[in-house]
């Protein structure tokens, strides 16, 4: 079964994958996933679309800020 996803205006949009890239549609079609994959989450746009987005480990985010600090000093 795909995975669905109802946004705030009570659509439901299911998640495909054609080679890297993922999109969500409003019918199921060839390339529907089960699942999200690892390591993405489902935010959803102002217009109500919904997108994948990518984790940001929190280890990471705290490296690249303290690296932008100490090149910007």
């Amino acid at each position: 079964m795909a995975f669905g996803y109802t946004n705030s205006k009570g659509n439901t949009y299911y998640l495909h994958a054609k080679g890297k890239m993922f999109f969500f549609a409003k019918e199921v079609k060839e390339g529907a996933l089960d699942a999200v994959p690892a390591g993405y989450n489902v935010v959803e746009m102002k217009t109500g679309m919904p997108v994948l987005k990518k984790v940001v480990a929190e280890g990471t985010a705290a490296a690249a800020t303290e690296t932008n600090t100490e090149s910007a000093g």
